[in-house]
């Protein structure tokens, strides 16, 4: 028989966290070909969502617990539960119960196609502007800087098989994107359409902050291509500084009596000055990640863990 781990991370999850248990609960009961176990990693929320998961831990042994001493964000969340998982599919849902886990049997019918990973597609998302324009975005950048499928559509409702998970936890340096470890490891990956639900209770997790700091992750973990883009925008600047200068000299060769373009030069200056700013700025995002995964900064610190006897690397 075949196990499914359900890995969920966990913030702001007090008053939904129970019902999306309990759903995987109740739909696994209708799959007697697969046993399960739910690991919920509490990312250090400020509300009551450790407590709950104490209370599910006590009273379910399939039930695991991981409680981080500060928070590590989503990603770091979903590493630990990997790491603590044992089943032969992993399945990532969220804790707000907008992803239906109801639905967990179409990605595991995908996996037993054959595919490697599945993730869950939208017909109608039910975030807010904001959260929409972010997985745009997000969108964009993981198809130009990780190559992945303009077809594929990425959420954070997916399935995995057990290869493919392994290959993700070798993975330690401080900044995990777990996109960029799934395209990594595979390219036969598919799409399954499930429903996206109304969020009940508080809001996302997600600020501004936190997806400038996941896109920073995702591109600076798995590709170039920033550094490559600074540049060919590097090489346009210099063109185009050499070929004003030839326009400025004609111009004055041609009527001497043209005055020389103070504001124009300024403008140049502040052009040029920003763009190597900025190319400095990029390189420099390089260094420090590199700097602080050579002092082995750990991807998280767990507090606490419950039912777990396994010892977790972060």
């Amino acid at each position: 028989m075949k196990k499914v781990s359900f890995v969920i991370p966990c913030y702001r999850s007090e008053k939904t966290l129970e019902r999306v248990v309990a759903e995987i609960q109740d739909k696994m009961k209708t799959l007697a070909e697969y046993e399960h176990e739910i690991i919920l990693v509490n990312d250090c929320s400020p509300d009551g969502t450790l407590a709950v998961i104490r209370r599910l831990c006590e009273t379910d042994g399939k039930i695991k617990g991981i409680s981080f001493s500060r928070n590590f964000g989503q990603h770091a969340a979903l590493m630990a539960g990997f790491r603590q998982s044992e089943g032969d599919y992993v399945v990532c849902l969220d804790d707000d119960g907008q992803t239906p886990a109801d639905e967990a049997d179409k990605l595991l019918s995908k996996l037993e196609e054959g595919y490697d990973a599945v993730y869950a597609k939208y017909e109608h998302k039910q975030h807010s502007v904001f959260r929409n324009l972010g997985s745009k975005v997000n969108e964009l950048m993981t198809r130009v800087m990780l190559e992945k499928p303009k077809e594929l559509y990425v959420s954070s409702y997916f399935a995995v098989r057990r290869f493919v998970a392994e290959d993700m936890m070798r993975y330690e340096n401080s900044y995990p994107y777990v996109i960029g470890l799934v395209l990594r490891t595979t390219k036969n990956i598919t799409n399954v359409v499930v429903q996206h639900r109304e969020r009940e209770e508080g809001n996302s997790g997600y600020t501004f902050k936190k997806l400038m700091t996941l896109w920073f992750n995702g591109f600076t973990a798995f590709s170039v291509k920033p550094l490559r883009i600074a540049t060919a925008a590097g090489v346009v600047s210099a063109c185009v500084g050499f070929l004003y200068g030839i326009y400025t000299i004609v111009k004055r060769l041609v009527n001497p009596a043209v005055p020389m373009g103070f504001s124009a030069l300024m403008a140049a200056l502040v052009f040029f000055g920003g763009m190597i700013m900025i190319m400095l700025g990029m390189i420099g995002e390089y260094i420090g990640r590199i700097y602080i995964s050579m002092n082995n900064s750990p991807q998280y610190v767990i507090r606490e863990r419950m039912n777990c006897e396994t010892v977790l690397k972060g």
